[in-house]
């Protein structure tokens, strides 16, 4: 995935020199900084009695304790006499919104709420189905004399905030909510970790032991009208709220890691009292047990549900007066020791990363690494790698490196990675991936994907860090990273207890290992097959026919004394508009399973053929449409030619046979991905979702195959055609990878839905010539006497109006449907519908477990 676009940097902002900021208690002033206002009227941005008003907007300090913005908000409503609220949403497209990450926002705000509710202040979430929608913050911040948000320099959020005042209006005021010491008090960047802690010493000193001052504040609250419906966060079904959001599904919530203060707190006490004070001898070894080695507090300190002032505070209580940042790592041991080293990476390397991200232009570019690592790298980036392999293959744990596959397999299911062991995991990146830039990408996607401590400055500490960031040149020169610091992974698995790290993550996320049928082996049934797999449940896929794709087919053709040759018969091609899809797809093409189709693409309109625009990438399989359901069943458990009556409900569990009523297993979950009609038989124990299955109609297709003799001279590749018996003419060999007989062609004639349903009944011949006759029409084709032809009549073609509902799902029985009727008739439809089911599923035990 290609780097965010260059972000806002520091100099775009400036320390905050207003009348009202000197009113402000010392320790809360020091953390402010204003826009810097480029126009020409300073006094445009100065906050105004004169708005309806003060706006806090909550992003990355979600609690309603010792939160810096939240106490200036506060007190400068009161100044101001203005009502306060608190504004929170996920609205904005973030390239990794997904399931995971909205569920543990959403968690966390409900806890985060509460506390503010307690306060008198309102505040309020916006969650809309289509994060892409505009946001009512910048209406809201429009009426606002002033907004007060988190001071969080890490891509999306500067950029954002930019564009929010600029869009506004309004004056917007940032404090620093999760550094010790504020980051525009640091002077510069700091390249080393001693640097920094030698420069902060006597600040940490001053500052980690100081309790945080309550503030007394009580502004009106604000009640007015707002522009959207706030969800009641008390009594919500999130599952079902984020089911509704076109997110990527294919990331579950990770339920034995709640969002909120309370859960966060919770797992800081238990580790507290039991890991802290052996931290310093068991934070490097990943198969520990939790609550020893790590605290696993990451994801609530990135999300500012927890506060770092207490964490900070407590820890360094229990690390004793003569412990502390300054001792450094390598102090003699004592009874304090574990919790003065947990103390030192919380102040010292998390915030060097956060220094990082304050005063780094670009944190997502080779550039932000000292000079010695990009040069480096630069005269390594074209040394050959043993092997390449795609991100998705990554991604879901495929490398063949088993330490790496667990590691991967951690961040995959359980949203999260050992400390450590992500160093050695993001060190074998490079290694696999054609350059140093699209390591430094993989690495991005991989974390923030994955981790509910994604996206965090931590992150680009840490995942630059392996590319050189914060460290020294290591002699001698090696391929692929030239003086980079080595990890590999065979050096860290002999440290390990394999066997031990890998009973805990691949263990699914939720307490029961589910067994899960899917009924179909089409893309959106082998979409929700994947994601379920993945998440390590134990999945059969059942197909009626010989092979698995769907429509997504290729006829297999034989003429005596000729090679064979393939022909799509089905669809034609596939789109990928949705950047969730467009991510699958192009991991798919670097694997190999499909390739642009580049053919020029014509219109006939009934007398002449036209050109038509290009706008979209039309993928093909390679070297068959069916080849990309082959390559995506891949460690599946496949049964084909299975032919499944429709499934039974006994007790808690559904009962699976054939037609001729052979026992095929006993599941938990069914899932269906067939035909609407098919569908809806299927699912006659589950009747409301069936009667949704029923009211949806196709249109048959007539489907004639052909091979010419000799190539013709028609000037497209690809014609849409409006008029006539036909509704698209392919010419099948000029896809790539495919091949004719001789030195001919192959065409594919697919005729309109209408002709088709008027004669699905015809006999076969009829149909055939009424096609060939019309293909010359079209093309001009001088003469159409093929060589060879084959027809086929697709019962089920178009869906002629989808549900555009993602899926069926029945969370008390257990069974549901997907497929491009229920997601939009294409390809990408499909596989989201399955990919939606697939979290639907997932999302239901996790709230059964709960």
């Amino acid at each position: 995935m290609p780097p965010m676009n260059r972000d806002v940097s520091p100099r775009s902002f400036s320390p905050c020199e207003h009348p009202l900021a000197d009113e402000l208690p010392e320790h809360l002033r020091e953390r402010v900084r204003l826009l810097v206002d480029r126009s020409p009227d300073c006094d445009a941005r100065a906050p105004s009695r004169d708005g309806e008003l003060v706006i806090y907007w909550m992003h990355h300090a979600v609690r309603g304790h010792e939160n810096p913005a939240l106490d200036v908000a506060r007190l400068l409503a009161e100044a101001l006499g203005l009502p306060l609220l608190v504004y929170q949403g996920l609205a904005g497209r973030h390239r990794y919104n997904a399931d995971r990450h909205h569920a543990f926002i959403l968690e966390g705000a409900r806890d985060a709420h509460a506390e503010l509710e307690a306060l008198g202040v309102r505040a309020v979430f916006h969650l809309p189905a289509d994060p892409g929608a505009p946001s009512p913050l910048i209406e809201l911040a429009r009426r606002s004399a002033l907004v007060v948000t988190e001071d969080f320099p890490a891509p999306p959020f500067p950029s954002w905030t930019r564009r929010l005042a600029e869009r506004s209006g309004a004056p917007v005021w940032l404090v620093d909510t999760a550094c010790i010491v504020p980051m525009r008090l640091q002077p510069r960047r700091f390249e080393r970790a001693f640097a920094l802690r030698q420069h902060n010493e006597a600040a940490y000193a001053e500052r980690v032991v100081r309790p945080w001052p309550v503030v007394e504040a009580r502004p009106a609250r604000f009640d007015g009208e707002l522009p959207f419906a706030p969800i009641a966060l008390g009594r919500a079904d999130l599952a079902a709220l984020i089911a509704d959001c076109a997110i990527d599904h294919s990331l579950p919530a990770v339920p034995q890691t709640p969002g909120g203060s309370q859960a966060g707190y919770q797992r800081w006490e238990r580790f507290r009292r039991e890991g802290l004070a052996s931290y310093h001898q068991r934070r490097n070894d990943a198969a520990q047990p939790w609550p020893l080695g790590v605290s696993r507090l990451s994801p609530y300190l990135h999300h500012g549900q927890v506060s770092p002032f207490r964490i900070a505070r407590e820890a360094s209580a229990d690390a004793g007066p003569d412990a502390g940042p300054d001792a450094g790592p390598d102090a003699g041991e004592g009874a304090g020791d574990g919790a003065a080293k947990f103390l030192d990476e919380l102040l010292i390397w998390r915030e060097l990363a956060h220094n990082l991200c304050f005063h780094a232009d670009e944190v997502e570019r080779l550039a932000v690494l000292p000079e010695w690592a990009r040069e480096t790298l630069a005269a390594h980036a074209e040394d050959a790698r043993e092997r390449q392999i795609d991100p998705e293959t990554l991604a879901r744990g495929q490398s063949g490196d088993r330490l790496w596959d667990l590691a991967q397999t951690s961040l995959l299911v359980h949203g999260e990675l050992h400390n450590n062991l992500r160093m050695t995991w993001a060190k074998a990146i490079p290694y696999w991936r054609p350059n140093p830039a699209a390591a430094l990408a993989t690495l991005i996607d991989l974390n923030h994907r994955h981790a509910l401590d994604g996206c965090d400055p931590n992150s680009y500490g840490g995942l630059l860090w392996t590319l050189g960031l914060f460290d020294r040149p290591f002699d001698p020169d090696k391929p692929v990273i030239g003086r980079l610091r080595g990890r590999p992974t065979a050096v860290h698995a002999e440290r390990l207890d394999l066997d031990a790290y890998a009973r805990r993550v691949t263990a699914p996320a939720v307490a029961q290992r589910l067994r899960i049928a899917v009924i179909g082996a089409g893309l959106s049934g082998l979409a929700a097959a994947r994601v379920l797999s993945d998440q390590r449940h134990q999945v059969l896929v059942l197909e009626k026919s010989r092979g698995c794709g769907g429509r997504a087919a290729t006829r297999r053709a034989t003429r005596p004394g000729a090679p064979a040759f393939g022909v799509d018969h089905g669809a034609q091609y596939f789109t990928a508009r949705d950047p969730r899809f467009l991510r699958r797809v192009q991991a798919w093409a670097e694997r190999g399973l499909v390739v642009p189709w580049r053919g020029q693409i014509g219109a006939f309109d009934g007398k002449r053929l036209m050109p038509t625009g290009q706008d979209n990438v039309r993928w093909v399989g390679a070297p068959g449409m069916s080849a990309l359901g082959r390559g995506l069943v891949a460690g599946l458990d496949l049964r084909l030619e299975t032919k499944v009556a429709p499934p039974q409900r006994v007790g808690r569990e559904w009962l699976l046979t054939d037609e001729q009523g052979r026992t095929l297993g006993r599941f938990d979950r069914v899932i269906i991905s067939a035909p609407a009609p098919q569908s809806a038989e299927l699912l006659s124990a589950a009747p409301r979702l069936a009667a949704q299955a029923a009211c949806v109609d196709y249109a048959p297709c007539w489907t004639l195959m052909i091979a010419l003799a000799a190539k013709s001279d028609v000037s497209y590749d690809g014609i849409f055609v409006n008029r006539g018996p036909l509704r698209w003419i392919a010419r099948n060999s000029s896809k790539p990878g495919r091949s004719a007989p001789g030195q001919g062609e192959t065409w594919v004639l697919q005729a309109r839905p209408e002709w088709s349903k008027k004669h699905l009944g015809a006999p076969r011949e009829r149909v055939e010539a009424a096609l060939l006759e019309a293909f010359v029409a079209v093309t001009g084709v001088a003469k159409a006497d093929p060589s060879w032809q084959q027809s086929h009549s697709w019962l089920y073609s178009l869906v002629d109006s989808p549900l555009e509902s993602g899926c069926l799902w029945d969370p008390a029985l257990g069974i549901g449907a997907c497929g491009d009727w229920c997601n939009g008739a294409r390809v990408e439809g499909a596989w989201l519908s399955g990919e939606a089911v697939a979290g639907r599923l997932l999302a239901g035990a996790a709230q059964a477990q709960g």
